[in-house]
């Protein structure tokens, strides 16, 4: 399979690019941008990049802006994968995205830590948490091909303790933020607890690490 490395262009790609790379660090933003490299990889090798159903637009909406609520538009006052997709959603709006398509990547982002449940909702969010996981070292066996490439055009400078200290500190500043089980919830408590999460823990024996 070809991969190209080229993103999406137009004034929507251009304003969800601009808006991660505004407001959230280099190794969030880099994560962001490999997810959706890596999911459409897996979408290919799904066999699902001609499915009615998938959108790379919306796709790129949905992976570059999943973590928003770990940047610094987000206030802490609900958990940080809502308070994403209610700034994804709001961006999407000012540039006309039809509102089922809005909810769409509402949905894709809002979800994307809730494995059972965003496989279940449909391709976006199915292809959204995959692309995430993939950056985390799941699905290695499949997008290692390609790996070293997006590595090196979006390196990951310590991406998985820069995304905790981001999610923890904002999960810190209200209760809403930090419910209990949530991932948010949980890595503050972990840090708090032991000073390190399982999250930080578990990576360092993926194939990619930090």
């Amino acid at each position: 399979m070809e991969l190209s490395l080229d993103l999406p262009t137009g004034p929507l790609a251009e304003a969800v690019l601009s808006a991660a790379r505004a407001s959230e660090t280099a190794p969030i933003l880099n994560h962001s941008v490999r997810s959706f490299l890596f999911a459409q990889i897996l979408a290919a090798h799904e066999g699902c990049l001609n499915d009615a159903a998938y959108d790379r637009d919306l796709l790129f909406a949905a992976t570059v802006l999943h973590d928003l609520g770990a940047g610094s538009l987000a206030k802490g006052e609900a958990r940080f994968e809502v308070e994403g997709a209610d700034l994804a959603a709001d961006l999407l709006r000012r540039h006309d995205v039809p509102e089922a398509d809005v909810d769409r990547v509402w949905e894709a982002i809002a979800l994307h830590t809730s494995p059972g449940i965003a496989e279940r909702r449909g391709l976006l969010c199915h292809l959204t948490r995959e692309g995430v996981g993939a950056d985390f070292g799941r699905s290695a066996e499949i997008v290692s091909p390609w790996e070293k490439r997006i590595h090196a055009a979006h390196p990951r400078l310590a991406m998985v303790r820069s995304l905790v200290d981001a999610i923890v500190e904002r999960a810190a500043r209200s209760d809403a933020a930090a419910p209990r089980y949530s991932l948010g919830g949980e890595l503050l408590r972990e840090r708090r607890a032991d000073g390190v999460t399982g999250l930080e823990l578990a990576t360092t024996g993926t194939p990619w690490g930090e």
